[in-house]
């Protein structure tokens, strides 16, 4: 086992845990071990999976791309991709159970490499509510805008406040993929074929 890899992901562990040495050695045949959240019920979890209610991480998913990511991340971009991720969304379970990689640690290593990009308060507009963008307007004493639509409110907050002016009114931020993660995401299409394209 690659135990470099295992240390990134599972500093956190505690290794003369009896549970934790047995999730250990479930892996002993894959690359590295899978992420183990200090949250999850292991001892649970472990008879689950030995009575066959939990499946193990596969081994193709704990194999690092040639980029030095595993799987979890490239499906993390794909999700990402649809434009409807933001700091506020929720990662799923799939991401730990299937994939084997702490999301959050995995969002800011898509960062880091550029494959991904935050966007500003002004580009993340369209994640508000009608509500919300009209609530903008108001402290702004804007009058006129109660039977615009949503892009025309997000235009009418546009031009009423500038980028450091939202920044910190708007705490919701949205990602986009940049060239690079684009290029990457069309580079392991056999591995985006395989999930289960109804979960985000």
């Amino acid at each position: 086992m690659n135990t470099r890899n295992m240390d990134l992901q599972n500093q956190h562990l505690d290794q003369s845990d009896e549970n934790v040495q047995k999730f250990l050695s479930l892996y002993d045949q894959h690359d590295e071990a899978p992420y183990l959240s200090p949250d999850r019920d292991l001892d649970a979890w472990l008879q689950d999976v030995e009575i066959g209610s939990a499946s193990l991480v596969p081994k193709r998913n704990m194999i690092r791309l040639e980029e030095g990511i595993l799987p979890g991340h490239l499906i993390l971009l794909w999700r990402i991709s649809f434009s409807t991720f933001t700091n506020e969304s929720g990662f799923p379970k799939y991401f730990e159970y299937t994939y084997g990689i702490n999301a959050e640690q995995a969002l800011e290593e898509v960062l880091e490499k550029h494959y991904a990009k935050e966007l500003s308060a002004m580009e993340s507009l369209t994640h508000l509510n009608a509500a919300q963008l009209k609530a903008l307007l108001k402290d702004k004493n804007a009058t006129g805008f109660s039977t615009l639509t949503k892009g025309q409110l997000m235009d009418r907050v546009r031009s009423a406040y500038l980028e450091d002016e939202l920044e910190t009114l708007v705490n919701v931020r949205g990602y986009m993929l940049t060239s690079i993660g684009l290029s990457l995401l069309g580079k392991y299409p056999e591995i985006i074929d395989k999930h289960p394209k109804k979960k985000f």
